[in-house]
């Protein structure tokens, strides 16, 4: 029996399987990330059949991306969705199967602890192809473009609003059902491994500092920031990009920067994204900052700003390699290295891989110390009741 079991290197054994046979490619999978597949598809196989769930919450959770079923559709893959979907199969042509825990992310294909198997015996390829068409013809009508269309805008208006009461419980599931019982929503955390950016959005100026001693909620309620990171008008935030993670950071009086939160952060968009003019009678501060990038999934430490990451303990252990800029000028061999002049005068630094992985795991860690300002406590701050057309 030709099977092998397999605990690492998903990623590398897909694109083998792929190169080996690209006559066609057949995915059962609950999670698809755009990055994830657009590596399949660079492949060019020469047909494509996907089974995956069209549960919004998983997009709006950032578990899976709308992107992903755009970049299918226009790869002339046909596409399905099933209720309460969890297997993981991959076909590749008639030659190869692979039954795996990985989801078509990033983060599972190059990281995670996933276990499976690859078969290339013809009676196990076939079961799992029998499976494959049995699943398929229970998955209803193949997936339009208008409807992607459809849910892209229902999933960034829920973004734009800040993920919260009463918009959390309308945003549907659209896959067929395939015969299972319903059960109860599960509650998905926050991804962000497979965010391909990351940035510090500091808050206050040199001239306001606040006490280290002054507690995040405090913070959270002046600033406004569980749902915009807000910039000035000079300086529009054009960089982020949908599905950015936005560390916030705020200058204490040590003096340092204090990282004591992070969401995922919406691409700018003018019109949108400009502070109304209620929002500035009721901060009226936003009146010289009034750009956003507006914000979901925001978590906060709990306490005090000291229970968030010293900005200056990063620099310190990273050097130039704390931020994009610093790392590669470092790599051409001009242009300023040095990590505490790049930041001086600006509205947020964007972080290098390594940043980005150094400032997540002390920030999970602070979290898992101290705890999260509890979401029923943001729930009663201020939040936006709707959305400007851009």
């Amino acid at each position: 029996m030709n099977v092998r079991l397999v605990d690492m290197d998903w990623g590398t054994e897909m694109a083998n399987a792929l190169g080996a046979d690209a006559s066609g490619l057949r995915i059962v999978c609950p999670f698809i990330k755009a990055g994830a597949l657009d590596r399949l598809l660079s492949l060019r196989p020469e047909s494509v059949q996907v089974i995956t769930r069209f549960n919004l919450a998983d997009f709006a959770e950032g578990v899976s991306d709308v992107a992903a079923l755009r970049m299918l559709l226009d790869a002339g893959a046909r596409v399905r969705g099933i209720r309460k979907l969890h297997a993981k199969l991959y076909l590749f042509g008639s030659s190869r199967a692979i039954i795996t825990s990985a989801n078509l992310t990033k983060s599972a294909l190059d990281s995670n602890h996933e276990f499976g198997l690859i078969a290339e015996d013809a009676p196990i390829i076939a079961a799992c192809r029998n499976y494959f068409d049995d699943l398929w013809r229970r998955g209803g009508d193949d997936l339009a473009r208008d409807q992607v269309n459809e849910w892209e805008e229902t999933v960034t208006r829920h973004h734009a609003l800040g993920d919260r009461p009463p918009y959390r419980e309308v945003l549907g599931d659209f896959g067929a059902d395939a015969g299972l019982h319903s059960t109860p929503p599960v509650s998905v955390p926050v991804v962000v491994a497979d965010a391909d950016q990351a940035f510090v959005k500091f808050l206050g100026e040199g001239k306001n500092r606040v006490p280290i001693t002054l507690s995040t909620i405090d913070v959270i309620r002046w600033e406004g920031c569980h749902w915009a990171l807000c910039y000035p008008n000079k300086r529009r935030p054009r960089r982020p990009r949908d599905g950015a993670i936005m560390f916030v950071g705020r200058l204490t009086n040590e003096p340092d920067i204090r990282v004591f939160g992070r969401a995922i952060g919406m691409k700018h968009e003018p019109g949108r994204d400009d502070a109304t003019a209620e929002e500035i009678e009721h901060r009226p501060w936003k009146e010289n900052w009034p750009a956003y990038v507006r914000v979901h999934h925001a978590e906060f430490v709990a306490g005090t700003m000291k229970n968030g990451i010293s900005l200056k303990e990063l620099m310190a252990e990273l050097d130039s390699d704390s931020f994009t800029s610093t790392q590669r000028n470092a790599a051409r061999g001009e242009g300023n290295t040095n990590p505490r002049k790049a930041y001086m005068q600006q509205a947020a630094v964007e972080l290098s891989p390594e940043g980005f992985t150094w400032l997540n795991e002390r920030l999970q860690t602070a979290f898992d110390v101290h705890g999260k300002v509890p979401q029923d406590t943001l729930d009663t701050l201020d939040w936006p009741t709707d959305v400007p057309n851009s």
